[in-house]
């Protein structure tokens, strides 16, 4: 299950995940998108500035609904799960504190599910000096490693790639939630296909202000998340009027020349292919935009929709199979920390009378 920055819904996948000699395959079995109540998308944007008492609460509330969501989803399938993955969702990313917090309490999830819940799989790579993220490149490299890049267009956009035979990743920059931040100025939840960009004009000063964003100086690796969005973006917003369509268009031409810079750069010259996931793969005016702002014998291929849909919430179901199995799941060429590591949290259902759970040797302190 996967809830990402955008705020547009909660996806969950019921996946079959095969290995055989660290060849790693997968069918998806069922998919789905809950898009959340307007309410609800209030609260989870509104999360990060709760206090200890209030987020708590919520953590514990969000959590039983994704249980129940899940529970739901599974009991529709009639398909058994040997586990649930569940990211949550970010409220906070601080990895330059120590710290990572996602709404979305896992312990209610394998409660109301029945099965065991895998959550947390941010704090250990935070502890060990990384980011924390990003999590989903070990599932690039893994299950869709023909592909010379592989970008996802979420709230945030985010590149992963073969360097020198280690994987590297890392947050190019913003994207969804700043398109749909605009579009919620004319009513819409999103800019379908692009639309409402496509109709307006570029905003020059606008546009120079967003590229001349510090965070895209920094060297990778690199992560970034609400708080960035927050802090930097929506001030330039502020302090640069204009009307929805060309406040759109302006930061599509950004979210698609940041894109296309950091491909060109990296594909330094080379034909290459890059596997294009994400909300923002089906906004046909910033994916025109990417196109035309690439080298030409870079080719841009967007799968089939339940893949555009749903690969993260599928590598995230990797993560829990790989939890399970003790194997790697976060790769510190990718988040920066000492070492790779074995990440997430287990949480077991209610386990009835006269029953042991494995591992039950305690450790008391």
């Amino acid at each position: 299950m996967m809830s990402g920055t955008s705020l547009d819904g909660l996806d969950l996948v019921l996946a079959h995940l095969t290995e055989s000699e660290g060849a790693w395959g997968y069918k998806i079995l069922a998919s789905g998108c809950l898009d959340y109540e307007p309410k609800m998308r209030q609260r989870l944007q509104a999360a990060i500035e709760m206090d200890v008492g209030g987020l708590l609460a919520f953590h514990t509330e969000y959590g039983k609904w994704l249980g129940d969501q899940a529970a739901k989803f599974l009991a529709a399938q009639h398909e058994p799960a040997d586990a649930v993955a569940s990211h949550g969702h970010t409220v906070h990313h601080r990895p330059e504190a120590g710290f990572t917090f996602q709404l979305g309490c896992p312990q209610e999830v394998a409660l109301r599910t029945g099965v065991p819940c895998i959550g947390d799989f941010r704090s250990l790579d935070i502890r060990l000096g990384g980011q924390g993220a990003p999590l989903v490149p070990i599932g690039d490299r893994l299950l869709f490693g023909s592909y010379d890049f592989c970008l996802n267009l979420g709230g945030i956009s985010n590149i992963s790639f073969e360097r020198m035979g280690k994987r590297t990743a890392f947050d190019i920059g913003i994207a969804n939630m700043l398109l749909n931040h605009l579009s919620s100025e004319s009513g819409r939840a999103y800019d379908a296909g692009g639309a409402l960009a496509r109709s307006g004009k570029v905003l020059p000063d606008l546009l120079k202000a967003l590229d001349n964003l510090p965070y895209y100086r920094q060297p990778f690796p690199k992560s970034t998340g609400y708080e960035w969005f927050r802090d930097q973006i929506i001030p330039l917003l502020n302090a640069h009027p204009g009307s929805p369509e060309d406040r759109l268009r302006t930061a599509t031409v950004h979210v698609a020349g940041t894109v296309a810079r950091q491909i060109d750069e990296l594909a330094g010259g080379s034909p290459a292919t890059v596997l294009v996931t994400g909300g923002g793969a089906y906004n046909d005016f910033l994916m025109e935009q990417i196109r035309e702002g690439m080298h030409p014998d870079i080719r841009v291929h967007i799968p089939h929709d339940g893949l555009v849909e749903n690969k993260e919430a599928l590598v995230f179901a990797l993560l829990g199979a790989l939890r399970l199995s003790g194997s790697v799941n976060v790769l510190s060429s990718v988040t920066g920390a000492r070492k790779d590591s074995c990440s997430g949290i287990l949480y077991l259902p209610e386990v009835s009378g006269g029953q042991r759970p494995p591992g039950s040797g305690i450790l008391g302190g």
